[in-house]
């Protein structure tokens, strides 16, 4: 049996490997990394081509291994694959690719206590604790507005754009708040399409710096709901939109104005809550992601509101089970240090039920 599966070799999911096996756990023998992606990168290598790292959301260092001062013309999507795979050779973490997790169940009475099972594509594991990290990619959230069946143009997702060329000449709604919308309606426009965004909401642009100050706060606004048992909100509805100056041009121009609130798609275009119609040849939508944890569903961890009660990263219905990628950790801001913290609890928690651990594992 294992001590310890992390699922996920994300941003998170290195950390805590890396945190793993830097305090006397070893690898193959006490610990395995599964993810479902065919090679490294996390949902990185999902990305657009056009994505490139200048524009992409900060990308962190990993612990141990500074990522440096890569091309910022360069596709983030190669850029933190090759990263990732060379932060994964140079600390020999055990990664097991492409395994996919279907189910954990719970192997005692009691459903909180004993080993875990594993259910995946490569066959069954049991391991004492498991550290999460499947973050959102594989979850595109689609909300639903009627006649959204009966638009007869393309619909799409984030999950899916790969090039704002293939819009040319076309008329797009984008809808969502987020930076990902910004982003792709100053793409779509610099490729020759015409453009509406709508938004639930007046875009929430601001010009404080993101220094370290905010993102604590943001941190704590989104902590605050994960502690209520509550489900987590986007990380950007927290932060905002950073009023950069390509920004600033966007909306002087007209580009980064939202339409407002969508109130229905017909045939042929958007009608919106103020009474104005796009003509649209397609539909993206922007409208984010939500956290990929079907295979936890067994273990019932979800509380009354809907989220997963949790005190840091350990979820208070089944403490076997260390949630990063989720709520606060569900970005880059805090994805390093929530690996890092769940492999500290996992180590304590190994400490706790055997004395061999004791004194080698909690080191500082």
């Amino acid at each position: 049996m294992l001590d310890v599966v992390v699922i996920g070799a994300g941003q998170a999911g290195l950390a805590a490997a890396h945190y793993l096996s830097r305090r006397a756990l070893v690898p193959e023998r006490d610990f395995v990394v599964l993810d479902a992606n065919a090679g490294p990168g996390g949902a990185w290598r999902h990305r657009w081509p056009s994505l490139t790292l200048g524009n992409a959301h900060a990308v962190r260092d990993l612990p141990g291994m500074p990522l440096g001062s890569p091309d910022p013309e360069e596709p983030a999507s190669s850029v933190v694959a090759r990263y990732y795979d060379g932060y994964e050779k140079a600390f020999q973490l055990p990664v097991h690719r492409p395994v996919r997790v279907a189910s954990v169940t719970s192997d005692s009475g009691d459903g909180t206590s004993g080993p875990l099972t594993l259910h995946t594509s490569a066959g069954a594991l049991h391991t004492r604790l498991i550290i999460n990290a499947t973050g959102t990619w594989d979850r595109p959230y689609w909300p639903y507005y009627p006649g959204k069946q009966q638009f007869e143009g393309r619909q799409l997702h984030t999950h899916d754009f790969r090039s704002a060329a293939e819009f040319r000449g076309r008329r797009v709604l984008v809808v969502g708040g987020g930076t990902s919308a910004v982003q792709f309606l100053l793409q779509l426009h610099q490729a020759g399409a015409s453009t509406a965004w709508s938004t639930r909401r007046p875009p929430n642009f601001t010009a404080r710096p993101f220094d370290a100050e905010w993102g604590r706060e943001v941190e704590r606004s989104v902590t605050a709901r994960t502690q209520a048992g509550l489900p987590p909100l986007s990380v950007v509805a927290a932060t905002g939109l950073p009023l950069t100056n390509e920004y600033r041009q966007g909306i002087s121009d007209g580009i980064l104005v939202s339409r407002g609130p969508l109130k229905e798609l017909t045939r042929n275009g958007a009608a919106f809550t103020d009474g104005s119609f796009f003509q649209a040849d397609a539909v993206l939508w922007a409208t984010g992601f939500r956290a990929s944890l079907d295979h936890l569903a067994p273990l019932k961890l979800r509380e009354p509101g809907g989220g997963i009660r949790l005190s840091g990263v350990e979820v208070q219905r089944d403490h076997r089970v260390l949630l990063v990628g989720y709520g606060a950790s569900a970005s880059t801001l805090g994805a390093s240090r929530a690996g890092r913290a769940a492999a500290m609890a996992a180590l304590r928690q190994l400490a706790e039920a055997a004395p061999q651990f004791s004194g080698r594992v909690l080191q500082p």
